[in-house]
């Protein structure tokens, strides 16, 4: 077989798609100088010897004037001479010079979708650290105006009635302009509404406009997430996709409670969300931009003709007016919106069973974590007689291992389907152990069984921790039934899951003033949900991919 060689210590490499077949590209070190990178069509090998060297820039202008006439093209500023070819089925040979620019920024060739995968992931990770932010500057905040726990409670359950609002919006916008460009917005306005609560802090209605469009922005994030899961990762690849992307609000929760501590402490409970606005606007910018070089390569790379066709090149300024188009495509009109609404098959998302297990899976799932997120530094601080800084340190552990729950969970599930495993049998299995796993637990911490503070905060812990394991389950079922309209289902899910953050923290804090127990006020609730929850999941729940758009 013959080898791209080239003498470099450095090799860069964009590879391209032609109108009739693929090419995959590998790239090994044979030496401290020489490289050996192989093409491998999608329909036959090509397998040719190139000589690449780099050379002076009047050089490189030199050999670019001389490419007109040759047989080889330049590409990317590489220019490859063919000097043979044996015939023969699926089996051609050339060799040549070639001369090129080295590309930076070194990240500029990784594949687009873990760019898009990392960069979403990071978003995620602003997400939470600017959710529970409120949950730490509250003390401070409640004390310099003067509020009640029913005020502070007030301001806090503000969030989730834009979280509520915005799902089915957010999962409808990420089909209908994708999933990306709701993302960017829906950051970059709670970035925004975040940076404005110390401004808006002294004037109630304008505080919990702030906390509600926070919640707005967050609340399109997961279905702008799972349409980008969707649209760019293979099945194959989705559990990792969706558990690194979701972990990010684990990082980001662990992040923000040991971070805002010593901002507030140091420069005022103010700073927490400057800083962590600003996170979200920088997140915007950078977001923003690489999408504008990731699509201008895109252009690029799309119109450079391959080695064997240089008639089918395009104009630049054709690449260019075409880039414009597909930036503005998404500039709708309302009765293009009003039609696209009415489009979607509602009627076949209620008809469909494993619909309603998702739905109901959602909903208990969001109970036992929105309550533990609210309640569980109290517990931590009045049943388990830890002081305030033993509690918050505590808080922190859930969330900490659900990052390494989380990666582990993925790679499992990603294994078993590679395997053969039915998808819809990991799902089922995965979202089993996120449910039983913490109603376990729950139930030990719950009994008289004369445990130490510390094996309980483990218990706890260990059990949250495994809930993890849902986002192998329940939030990659989404994607699995219809890739089309994941976001929508997203959209739907979600709607269903923040009415606990509204109801079950405050029926929470209800109950524990009526019956001053624990485990009656907050474990006995989340162990019913997370119980039926699992029996609705293996009954209902299915990954077999559904047309919705037949059926309706």
């Amino acid at each position: 077989m013959a080898k791209f060689t080239t003498r470099l210590d450095n090799f860069c490499f964009l590879p391209h798609n032609t109108s009739s077949s693929q090419s995959s590209i590998f790239l090994s070190r044979t030496s401290r100088k020489n490289l050996h990178l192989e093409l491998i069509p999608s329909k036959h090998r090509l397998n040719s010897k190139v000589l690449c060297s780099i050379k002076d820039k009047e050089n490189v202008k030199d050999e670019r004037e001389k490419v007109g006439a040759s047989s080889g093209g330049l590409v990317n500023g590489v220019r490859v001479e063919e000097l043979d070819k044996k015939g023969g089925l699926g089996q051609e040979s050339a060799s040549g010079e070639a001369d090129f620019d080295l590309v930076w920024p070194p990240w500029k060739n990784i594949p687009q979708r873990y760019k898009l995968i990392g960069t979403t992931s990071l978003a995620f990770v602003i997400c939470n650290m600017d959710k529970v932010n409120l949950s730490i500057a509250i003390i401070p905040m409640s004390h310099q105006f003067g509020w009640n726990s029913s005020v502070a409670g007030l301001v806090q359950s503000s969030f989730f009635w834009g979280y509520a609002l915005s799902q089915l919006p957010g999962g409808w916008l990420s089909k209908l302009f994708g999933g990306r460009k709701v993302l960017e917005i829906g950051v970059l306005a709670w970035s925004l509404s975040t940076a404005l609560v110390p401004v808006l802090a002294g004037f109630m209605p304008g505080l919990l406009l702030t906390r509600i469009l926070v919640g707005i922005g967050e609340g399109v994030s997961p279905s702008a997430a799972t349409d980008l899961i969707a649209r760019s990762i293979p099945l194959e690849e989705r559990s990792r996709a969706v558990s690194f992307v979701f972990g990010g609000l684990s990082v980001g929760s662990v992040t923000g409670l040991l971070v805002a501590p010593t901002l507030i402490q140091n420069f005022g409970w103010e700073s927490v969300f400057y800083i962590f606005g600003l996170l979200g606007i920088w997140w915007y910018s950078g977001f923003h931009f690489l999408g504008e070089e990731q699509a201008l390569d895109a252009v690029k790379v799309e119109h450079v003709a391959p080695l064997r066709s240089a008639n089918q090149h395009k104009s630049w300024n054709d690449s260019l007016k075409e880039l414009d188009e597909m930036k503005n495509s998404w500039n709708s009109t309302l009765e293009e919106l009003r039609v696209s609404l009415k489009d979607v098959p509602w009627k076949a998302f209620f008809r469909t069973p494993a619909v309603w297990a998702m739905i109901y899976a959602h909903f208990c799932g969001s109970w036992g974590h929105y309550t533990c997120l609210s309640w569980l530094p109290t517990f931590f601080s009045e049943e388990l007689n830890l002081n305030l800084r033993e509690a918050a340190w505590v808080s922190i552990l859930p969330p900490l291992a659900s990052v390494f729950v989380t990666s582990l969970a993925a790679q499992v599930a990603d294994n078993l389907i590679a395997n053969g495993v039915e998808t819809t049998t990991v799902r089922k299995v995965c979202q089993a152990i996120s449910f039983l796993s913490p109603a376990t637990c729950m139930i030990i911490s719950s009994l008289d069984l004369g445990l130490q503070p510390w094996e309980i905060v483990g218990i706890l812990s260990c059990g949250l921790a495994l809930s993890s394991f849902a986002l192998s389950g329940l939030y990659c079922t989404h994607q699995d039934i219809s890739p089309e309209y994941a976001s929508i289902l997203l959209g739907i899910t979600n709607t269903v899951g923040a009415v606990p953050g509204i109801v079950g923290v405050a029926l929470t804090g209800f109950l524990l003033d009526s019956t001053h127990s624990w485990g009656v006020s907050l474990f006995a609730p989340s162990i019913f949900f997370y119980l039926t929850g699992t029996i609705v999941w293996l009954a209902f729940a299915s990954s077999k991919p559904q047309n919705f758009s037949e059926s309706d």
